[in-house]
Order: structure tokens, then sequence, then C-alpha cells
């Protein structure tokens, strides 16, 4: 079942600082580590991108979606699901607000919350088997990687 994520939920979850300059970019990773290891694909909101870096950018196995400031993440999500019809019900919505919950559990998509969606990152991380030699990045995602990373550079000079 894939994964709609309110990423900025996530982050602290994680241990992470949400005023760190890459917060976005390493939840990024662990969730290409988490698609990787589980064949999953997930959709992951921010929201309060600047103008000119809102949008919506491929990088591998997951879709991030870059908010513009005057919305929200929550909002992107219940547009989503609303466009989604009755696929929504083969989705997973991880947010711990409650609005978006309900509104999840109205569009028949299931619901969990941000720790519960945590607990399930470090299951798969925990089960999946030890690497013998590191993977390679492909030419396409180290691409992708260095146009997020310009990306960010700009965003925060």
């Amino acid at each position: 079942m894939p994964y709609l994520i309110d990423g900025h939920n996530l982050i602290p979850k994680l241990g992470l600082r949400l005023d760190s300059m890459d917060d976005e970019l390493e939840l990024i990773a662990i969730l290409q580590e988490f698609c990787r290891m589980e064949r999953r694909q997930v959709e992951v909101y921010f929201d309060g991108a600047p103008a000119p870096h809102a949008g919506t950018r491929r990088l591998g196995t997951v879709t991030a979606h870059f908010v513009p400031r005057g919305t929200t993440a929550d909002d992107a999500i219940r547009r989503r699901l609303k466009k989604m019809g009755g696929t929504a019900k083969n989705w997973t919505i991880v947010s711990s607000d409650r609005q978006v919950q309900a509104d999840t559990r109205a569009a028949q998509a299931e619901v969990m919350s941000s720790d519960a969606f945590v607990g399930e990152l470090k299951q798969a991380r925990n089960s999946a088997p030890k690497p013998t030699n590191d993977r390679k990045l492909s030419k396409q995602e180290v691409d992708d990687w260095l146009k997020l990373f310009e990306e960010r550079k700009h965003k925060h000079p």
C-alpha cells in the first residue's frame, strides 16, 4: 500500500530538527531507504516552500511535494485525497493532524499516526538484511540529489 506523508509531522518524530537546513532532505533519504527495503511508494508533503522552490520533485521512489507558503501540507493532502476519489482506499495517510485523520477516514483510506509510521520505519530497518557492500547510486539519483542540493543552497543562502 502506498503512503501519503505529512513530512513536517514526521521529521521531529525521527529525532531530526525542523530548523535544520537539510531536514527535508534527511527525511527524503530515510524514506528512499524505506521504499527500497519495503518496495513501497511514498509521496511526502512539506509546507512553507518559498515561491521559486515550490513544486513537485521525483527523487527515486519518493515524490516530494513542496507546498508554497500561504497553504499547508494538510490542505495539499486533503486535495490529493479528494482527487483520488475511490482509489484513496488503497493508500495510507501518515499524519498526526486530527482533521487530516478525519478526512482520511471519510475518504476510506487508512490512517497512521507519525509515531506509528516511525515504528514501521524502525522495524523495516531492523529486519533488512545487512548489506555486504555499499549500494551505488545511479547516475539519475546522483543528478536528482545534486539538483535538489543546488535548489536548497539558493533557498538558504
